[in-house]
């Protein structure tokens, strides 16, 4: 075990560009895109991985003043399945959409809620194996009634149906088998460890992003 994984140091991930000396694209989708990389790893030689190439995403961990979170119930055609979760969504809003514009967007589209405060809770590789996808979770507090806009609950999204949840509960769920889904999981788990200690050790929402440092996030 090393020093820094023993706990002796601060340590964490480094993002690392390898050389890629090729690149195809196997199948083009309409939210995401299957490409075959080779990446060159040195003395461990060239390698070709297909993964998927993912616009990315943010969710939002909403906690009232009751410290219930608001969770989400809708299908999942691809597990089929009605899975409890999060308000998360795309990063689609344009180039111009920050991190914090783009939870702040699918906060009010999902549960037509606004919050005045937000921290960052969370950043993860969904499946760092298989795709690009990176996803940050914020923590909303404060929530109140968000302005009327004209969005229209299409799709999945149109049979969603919303609950609060003590945090505490929602928690156990996860660790007890019964919510699946990953920023969910993520989220429930961190808000709860976070709790522990007063949300002091929360970072800010213009924390740097060190999975994907060329994105603006607040």
């Amino acid at each position: 075990m090393s020093e820094a994984a023993g706990g002796t140091q601060a340590f964490g991930d480094a993002l690392v560009a390898r050389p890629v000396r090729a690149e195809r694209t196997v199948f083009s989708g309409r939210v995401f895109d299957v490409v075959s990389r080779d990446v060159d790893l040195g003395e461990a030689g060239v390698v070709t991985r297909e993964m998927v190439h993912h616009p990315g995403a943010v969710a939002v961990v909403a906690l009232d003043e009751h410290d219930r979170v608001l969770l989400i119930r809708q299908y999942r055609v691809p597990v089929g399945a009605y899975l409890w979760e999060v308000p998360a969504g795309l990063l689609d809003g344009g180039d111009e959409e920050t991190l914090l514009g783009a939870a702040k967007r699918e906060l009010a589209e999902e549960t037509d809620l606004a919050a005045d405060r937000w921290d960052v809770l969370v950043d993860y590789a969904t499946t760092p194996g298989a795709s690009d996808e990176v996803l940050r979770v914020f923590l909303a507090r404060d929530l109140h009634d968000a302005e009327a806009t004209d969005f229209v609950r299409e799709g999945e999204e149109a049979e969603i149906e919303i609950d609060r949840v003590p945090l505490a509960g929602a928690a156990d769920a996860v660790l007890a088998g019964r919510v699946h889904n990953p920023s969910a999981c993520m989220g429930l788990l961190a808000a709860a460890r976070a709790a522990g200690d007063g949300f002091a050790s929360l970072r800010p929402v213009d924390a740097p992003f060190a999975l994907r440092p060329g994105v603006r996030p607040a």
